[in-house]
């Protein structure tokens, strides 16, 4: 039988069975462009296959940097926006034509070969495994694992970093081992090779991190001490990432992870800089969070030895160390040399605060020793010159020992470590005046003039006493909270130490503290010299001692001692407001759902204060740095001060204090 069909059946029919021939190949491409392994039967080729991580993030394949035509296999952002390679595998040996094709081997060894099979490049030859796969992890990680164990790890690309470091990834090596992990620049933007700067830990005496032009010292990020690198105190940390320094006899490495879901990478550029990046997912491009060097006080040894570099308005200067003076009043850069020799014995040290350590390649270093027994330490050694904890969370802990002259030291405004520098003993004075009768003349007006002075000061010291005792009781009537010690609190800020140091108001400086249990706190320490200083105190105390409100900062007790008059508050790690929306890097992770919940929780703090707390209080200085953020970035107020007061039923009231902002 003959079956006829209408031409606009058959233009339907042939249609509909195109679109289903499409719709298979395009998810038969989804599906291969999916996969993130390979077993050893299978192979990657140029412009036919690529490896994806399971989240989407990075691809692995061909590529041709900038505007070369050589092709390269490597690793890259996938996304359009982020699109940067991470890591290359055949950097020094590019091919010259899209031949080329990985392989990879029963025994788990990656091959690169080209169109004439001749293998390129390839892997470290790994131990005997069954049943090897390859895959591409969600870090960037590209490993090969055995088959039947997948925690076992035969070989993995962070082993072998490029110019990028990753979270996950770690620098540094194995003086046992010889294993040494650095960062080298590309030659160019066309070029992958290895370029003239690289970027690693310099284990030679204190291990510190170095950027180097080739063989020479280009810039030193200098010794981890425990919260930051001595040349980085503001370091992006805490809010985002978390740092890791392992130092023992044999490893010195650092690594890093994120603590939010964003994507972060360094670089070691061609033009010899390094540079963190950072973006969310979602945003278009990438964030710049942090640059070495910054300044030309980052340069190694821009100043001579002993010799302190310091930024005055973009411009570098150069200062000798107290006690020494310029080896050449022409030529600054051949560094300082003491006025006065040492004794060696009766040598004493004295402490520079805010600094960066000097570099400490020339130097000796013990991680289980006190401050104490470090000064005894170099106190016996003549040739020792200075001395430093390499640890300065808590109470401070370890040694570093300098011996020879100080290189390459920058001060601070912020931050920084406290180095104590050996000088030479004070000068005795044993000369005698050469007229005596003036001399007791002198002598006569000293004592009456000291006795009449004495007399005063006695009258005016016991009312003082007097005073300070009723205002003290005053303070203490009212309160209602737990007392500290002062003794506990200036262990916990480790004397007030300037690394501590959080910021400075009109009322006087907030420090960070860590109590014995270790909890973290912020001291308030009120300014000796405010003239309104303990009615502002008090009206604090009375004030957040009867708040409790999760949008507002929990007061967890004072300290009232001799001349000391402290507030101890919840440490908030997120900082305040302003440390966000007012710099154009850090406001880029407050997006519209996190700045709404902030307003949000700001809303509700201000309503308790002015609706739902038994008094009626209007804050009168709220502003951004007045809203601190805990480690979620929640909000809370914070600064009672300025406050006022109502009663329940009170609407209006008169004040005589100009305050706000």
């Amino acid at each position: 039988m003959e079956i006829t069909m209408r031409p606009g059946v058959i233009n339907s029919f042939t249609s509909i069975t195109m679109l289903l021939v499409f719709i298979f190949l395009l998810f038969s491409s989804l599906a291969f462009a999916a996969q993130d392994s390979i077993t050893s039967n299978e192979s990657i080729k140029d412009g036919e296959s690529t490896l994806v991580s399971a989240n989407g993030t990075f691809e692995l394949g061909f590529f041709s940097p900038g505007n070369s035509m050589n092709r390269f296999l490597g690793v890259w952002y996938k996304n359009e926006a982020h699109k940067e390679v991470i890591w290359v595998a055949n950097r020094e040996i590019p091919l010259k034509d899209r031949s080329g094709f990985l392989n990879f081997t029963q025994q788990g060894v990656l091959h690169l070969l080209n169109g004439n099979n001749k293998i390129i490049w390839s892997s470290k030859k790994t131990t005997n495994a069954e049943s090897p796969v390859m895959q591409l992890l969600d870090s960037g990680n590209l490993v090969v694992k055995d088959g039947k164990d997948s925690n076992f790890i035969l070989w993995q690309s962070f082993e072998y970093p490029c110019d990028t470091f990753l979270p996950g990834m770690m620098i540094g090596g194995n003086s046992q081992t010889g294993v040494d992990r650095n960062l080298t620049s590309w030659k160019s933007a066309d070029d992958p090779g290895p370029g003239q700067f690289s970027f690693g830990i310099d284990r030679q005496g204190f291990p510190q991190l170095v950027l180097r032009n080739g063989t020479l010292k280009h810039c030193r990020l200098g010794s981890w001490n425990g919260k930051s690198f001595t040349g980085t105190p503001d370091l992006p940390r805490d809010q985002f990432l978390k740092y890791d320094f392992i130092l023992n006899k044999t490893h010195a490495d650092y690594s890093y992870e994120i603590l939010r879901p964003l994507l972060t990478r360094l670089i070691v550029n061609q033009s010899g800089f390094v540079e963190r990046f950072a973006s969310s997912i979602q945003a278009n491009g990438w964030t710049s969070l942090y640059k070495a060097p910054r300044d030309l006080c980052d340069k190694y040894s821009v100043c001579g030895a002993h010799m302190i570099c310091k930024m005055v308005d973009q411009s570098h200067n150069c200062t000798c160390l107290e006690g020494f003076e310029p080896k050449s009043p022409t030529d600054w850069s051949e560094g300082c040399a003491r006025r006065s020799p040492l004794n060696c014995t009766q040598d004493i040290f004295q402490n520079f605060i805010g600094l960066k350590l000097p570099d400490t390649s020339l130097s000796w270093y013990n991680t289980s020793t006190s401050l104490v027994e470090c000064k005894d330490t170099c106190l016996k050694n003549c040739n020792c010159t200075a001395y430093a904890n390499s640890n300065i969370t808590g109470e401070g802990s370890g040694c570093i020992l300098w011996f020879g002259e100080l290189v390459d030291m920058r001060e601070f405004s912020t931050g920084g470590q406290d180095l104590y520098i050996r000088m030479p003993p004070p000068l005795k004075t044993d000369q005698t005046t050469s007229n005596t009768n003036s001399g007791k003349k002198k002598l006569l007006g000293i004592i009456l003039g000291s006795t009449l002075l004495a007399g005063v000061l006695t009258v005016g010291l016991t009312f003082y006493i007097w005073r300070k005792k009723q205002r003290k009781q005053e303070i203490e009537e009212d309160m209602e909270l737990p007392s500290f010690h002062l003794a506990t609190i200036v262990k916990a800020t480790d004397n007030f130490s300037s690394n501590n140091k959080l910021g400075q108001g009109g009322f006087g400086p907030v420090y960070k503290g860590t109590l014995i249990d270790g909890q973290e706190i912020a001291v308030k320490r009120l300014s000796k010299s405010s003239r309104q200083g303990l009615t502002e105190f008090k009206n604090e105390v009375i004030l957040i001692a009867k708040l409790q409100h999760r949008n507002l900062v929990k007061l967890l007790g004072c300290c009232i001692q001799g001349d000391e008059v402290m507030l101890i508050y919840e440490f908030m790690p997120n900082k305040s407001l302003d440390y966000f929306i007012f710099d154009q890097t850090r406001n880029k992770f407050l997006d519209w759902q996190r700045r709404n919940l902030i307003i949000g929780g700001i809303a509700r703090g201000l309503l308790y204060l002015h609706q739902d707390s038994r008094l009626r209080i209007i804050h009168r200085d709220l502003k951004a740095s007045n809203i601190l953020l805990d480690k979620d970035m929640n909000p809370k107020i914070s600064d009672f001060g300025m406050a006022r007061l109502f009663g329940g039923d009170q609407i209006e009231a008169n004040t005589n204090k100009v305050v706000g902002t």
